[in-house]
């Protein structure tokens, strides 16, 4: 137990919910609190840099000396010049701050620390006042805020898969802002005493409205389910709170509908069936709802859809119309003319990539309803009318198929195809009253199955992979055609069609491995031809050099280093061997004055040239290329012994050099090619991207992100076989997705049966909430 008594419970209550948290959730859940927190900081900031502005120009007006005067209007022009500039970078190390977290990476300070006991004296001063100021804002930041901080770090954990986070570590603690301006301020050539101006004023106009920020996040994530019940208790004398999650068991859900329009959804952090039953008592009770307004919930609002009005489906249009009800077996004869009717439709139909086959079109909400209303006025009285327990039926089983409809995961001939299951799936609810509630039913998982697979081998370019449209076809007419009321065809489908796919899924996945283990090691060698490329450049970088030195290093050296770097690693005698042989190169071409430097240059002459010719001999450089550098270069050291100094290469093969160099390295340093603050914006947010997301490019394609090196920011994207297709850097594909080239297909690790019931839930909530809205509206107006 802790010194407050509450740290076995902070930890099972995060326990708890981290062991139903996924991490795609997780990743969702980042993201949603980097854009929130990333757009409030822009807006404050905003306004601190006016705040600021306006300061400086009134310092100035009150200055002593015209020194004084000038110098605080220049800093207040340099602020204005580069307020843009600024404001994306602070925003960036912002949005950073979340990419560290998701790693692990995230631990800032004050900087305080650095200057404790004996190393006081040693730093300075100009540094010191920053950090004071830094350390100052933090500081009573985090007690002022101490509530609302408090809160985030528990809910933060959560999402840190249960380890502990402190205000160091959390991605909107004080600190973070305060981190972020300092390496903003970089940017600029201002003093000490303008910085000091600057740390005051943001304190002042945006750390005094960080409340909004923290506000805003906790709202969020306890809206998401995370820690919703979490309260603060300060104990006596520690000045911190308390985890106090509730322990009694939870109110029934939804026993009976809710006063309120808004009904509170199901916790996302249950077990699957017990969420998935929750949705559908839910939605269930919101249909009950929305009817209980006057209206049918069917077919009235656009997007959810279902059976007309023709059908009544409330308690008053019953009363109000007495006689009798479609029996069941009436709704599933009619039901079956209709499954026949659709089986016709499918057979006749393609995919669409045969001219001589008219494409399929999918099956409407709006004609099944008709084909229905006509089906079951055919041979009965004018006034019998559709039961409302079977209206509620009739109109879930709609809004499934008008999600699936408009799910962007599947593509268009697969939600042709599986909209004509419509029929049958009504059928099997008339059938089996218990299918709703029942996730492991196998009608549920055949659809769930069909739709995956469409996902992963079908494209909206009218391709597939393994064959996979004219399986699930085949599966959706042998529904059509074979089920009568018998649901074991359901548990055979499924067998059958798992099977297929799970030997399809392996001979992918060795696919996809075998790319990605090639890539890695591609990608592996480009990491290192750019760490050496810095290292030589690091070294040659403001340097006139001859233009033999320079192709030595830039060339023969560099491949020789990379392959040290390579085999052995940076911490290799060898690794440091052949590095300071540059140094050694550079530092023996320069004029010697002084004879100690001269007998040094002279014993390590053969020394030197001795590791240039093993470092040829072990790349295979071409030997006569490499006696003429080696030449070259004891004429250059014979100049410096006699302290004369090389000519340096001309401009144009200097930069020609360097350019052959940083493209074999993998790197472009073009003025054209750098990136515009909305790319730089994309390629930060396609860092937090998951391995197995979906790209749809221009023509329908489907690509998948199989891996990515996130030092170099190259994504390698397979097709739908497996088989690696590209590599693209993070900033091609942020200019596609910009360009509307690409997009990001919103996959999901859930069944599309879980997610298709968690989209009817909150359209329904929606417009129960609307109606009520409008009721009370009315009733005030009254």
């Amino acid at each position: 137990m802790s010194e407050y008594g509450t740290e076995r419970p902070d930890r099972d209550a995060r326990a708890t919910q981290t062991a139903g948290m996924s991490e795609p959730r997780i990743v969702e859940h980042l993201k949603a609190c980097q854009r929130d927190t990333v757009e409030h900081g822009r807006q404050l900031f905003g306004q601190f840099l006016e705040s600021l502005c306006q300061r400086l120009l009134e310092s100035s007006n009150e200055a002593k000396t015209d020194r004084e005067r000038v110098h605080l209007l220049d800093t207040r022009r340099e602020f204005e010049r580069h307020a843009d500039e600024l404001q994306r970078y602070f925003c960036g190390y912002l949005g950073e701050g979340f990419i560290k977290f998701k790693n692990g990476e995230l631990d800032t300070h004050t900087g305080e620390e650095k200057y404790q006991g004996d190393m006081l004296s040693l730093v300075e001063n100009e540094d010191l006042e920053e950090t004071i100021a830094i350390s100052s804002i933090t500081h009573r930041a985090e007690a002022y805020y101490a509530e609302s901080l408090w809160a985030l770090n528990q809910r933060f954990s959560v999402l840190n898969l249960g380890r502990r986070v402190n205000e160091r570590g959390n991605p909107v603690g004080p600190i973070q802002f305060c981190e972020s301006l300092r390496k903003a301020l970089m940017l600029l050539s201002i003093d000490t005493k303008a910085k000091i101006i600057t740390y005051k004023i943001f304190d002042k106009e945006f750390i005094n409205h960080l409340r909004e920020i923290l506000e805003s996040t906790n709202t969020y994530l306890m809206h998401q389910g995370i820690l919703p019940n979490l309260s603060y208790s300060a104990a006596a004398g520690a000045g911190q709170g308390s985890l106090t999650q509730s322990v009694e068991p939870p109110p029934a859900p939804f026993a009976e509908p809710p006063p309120s329009g808004l009904m509170p959804a199901p916790d996302p952090s249950l077990p699957s069936d017990q969420y998935q039953g929750s949705l559908v008592d839910a939605i269930r009770l919101l249909q009950s709802q929305v009817a209980h307004y006057g209206a049918p919930v069917a077919g009235a609002a656009p997007g959810i859809g279902a059976i007309p009005a023709a059908m009544p489906a409330t308690d008053a249009a019953a009363a109000a119309h007495p006689g009798a009800v479609y029996s069941s077996n009436q709704l599933i004869g009619a039901l079956q003319n209709l499954q026949t009717q659709a089986l016709s439709v499918t057979r006749s139909t393609g995919q669409g990539d045969d001219d001589l086959v008219e494409p399929l079109r999918p099956q409407t909400i709006a004609t099944l309803s008709s084909q229905l209303n006509s089906q079951l006025q055919q041979g009965a009285e004018d006034d019998t009318k559709v039961d409302r327990s079977d209206m509620q039926t009739i109109d879930l089983v709609g809004m499934l198929f008008e999600y699936m409809l408009s799910d962007d995961n599947l593509p268009d001939s697969v939600k042709a195809l599986l909209s004509y299951l419509h029929t049958p799936f009504l059928k099997i609810a008339f059938i089996d009253t218990g299918f709703f509630e029942q996730t492991e039913h196998p009608a549920r998982l055949l659809l769930n199955n069909l739709a995956e697979a469409g996902v992963k081998w079908v494209s909206n370019d009218g391709t597939c992979q393994y064959d996979m449209y004219t399986k699930i076809k085949d599966m959706v007419s042998r529904v059509l055609e074979e089920f009568k009321n018998d649901v074991r065809l359901f548990a055979e489908l499924l067998l059958e069609f798992s099977a297929y796919t799970k030997k399809i899924s392996r001979r992918q996945e060795l696919m996809e491995r075998r790319a990605m283990e090639k890539v890695q090691g591609e990608e592996k060698l480009r990491e290192v031809k750019i760490r050496v490329n810095q290292e030589i450049r690091s070294r040659t970088d403001q340097r006139e050099l001859p233009s033999a030195v320079l192709l030595l290093l830039l060339q023969p050296w560099s491949d020789y280093l990379a392959f040290i770097l390579l085999r052995y690693g940076d911490q290799s005698d060898s690794w440091k061997r052949a590095l300071g042989a540059v140094d050694d190169i550079l530092w023996s071409i320069q004029p010697k004055q002084q004879q100690a430097d001269k007998t040094r240059q002279v014993q390590m002459h053969d020394q030197l040239h001795d590791m240039l010719e093993t470092g040829f001999e072990t790349i295979g450089y071409d030997q006569a290329k490499g006696r003429k550098l080696i030449e070259a270069l004891v004429s250059l050291q014979k100049l410096a012994l006699q302290s004369k100094q090389a000519e340096p290469a001309p401009a144009p093969m200097r930069d020609k050099l360097e350019t052959m160099a940083a493209e074999k390295a993998g790197q472009t340093g073009d003025f054209e090619d750098r990136p515009s603050a909305e790319e730089e914006k994309m390629v930060e947010n396609l860092k937090m991207i998951e391995f197995g997301t979906w790209f749809e490019f221009q023509g329908g394609k489907r690509l998948k992100v199989a891996w990515y090196n996130s030092k170099t920011l190259h994504y390698m994207l397979v097709d739908q076989m497996g088989k690696k297709v590209a590599m693209k850097s993070g900033l091609e594909l942020a200019r596609e997705m910009l360009a509307g080239h690409a997009k990001v297909i919103a996959g999901s690790t859930k069944p599309f049966f879980e997610r298709a019931l968690e989209n009817i839930f909150h359209s329904l909530n929606a417009r129960a909430e609307s109606m009520q809205s409008t009721e009370v509206a009315a009733e005030k107006g009254d």
